[in-house]
């Protein structure tokens, strides 16, 4: 059994030392997540019980296929347990006026955090393409026209337009294959 697999298995099974193996690798990322966004130290607590119950059910159920790290899925599924809880505690609030004010900040700070989310796969996914087509992206980002690019890279004019549309091409594939962007689009 490769790791990913012993992992599901002790989810699973409720093994105890699989468990606690799970808690130590994955709860510094869920704390950082929901304390840089407006929780507690026992909302992270909360947040990461729950979302382990919910990966439990998914996998117990069988009907789940993780294409990305159990760890990755995870992170996923915590993200989207801290902003549900975040939004519901927001309207909480009575005075009325407070409410409007509360719905822009939260508006606000929803935005920023799927904003962050955005930039992250962005991110992520651009570091994985070779450095030739990182390069020859920057170049385009940075307003370069093809014609300096093409100076620059050595290729030609054509190449450099039809190379520019392959890479802006893969780099959304890949984004579009990554659970995120799901998410991303159904919050947006």
């Amino acid at each position: 059994m490769n790791t990913e697999q012993v992992i599901k298995s002790g989810i699973i099974k409720g093994d105890e030392k699989t468990l606690k193996k799970f808690y130590r690798d994955n709860i510094t990322y869920i704390k950082g997540y929901v304390l840089r966004n407006g929780g507690t130290m026992e909302d992270v607590e909360d947040v990461f019980q729950d979302a382990l119950v919910v990966l439990y059910q998914k996998l117990k159920s069988g009907s789940l296929e993780i294409r990305v790290p159990v760890k990755t899925y995870f992170y996923g599924i915590c993200k989207n347990t801290w902003r549900s809880r975040f939004r519901k505690r927001q309207r909480v609030l009575t005075n009325e006026t407070l409410i409007i004010n509360q719905e822009k900040d939260i508006d606000s700070v929803t935005r920023e955090i799927e904003l962050a989310d955005r930039e992250h796969l962005y991110r992520k996914h651009f570091q994985k393409l070779s450095s030739d087509n990182k390069n020859l992206l920057l170049l385009y980002f940075e307003g370069k026209s093809v014609r300096e690019i093409s100076k620059m890279t050595g290729y030609t004019e054509g190449y450099t337009r039809k190379k520019k549309f392959d890479v802006k091409k893969q780099l959304l594939t890949m984004i579009e294959k990554d659970p995120l962007y799901n998410e991303l689009r159904v919050t947006a």
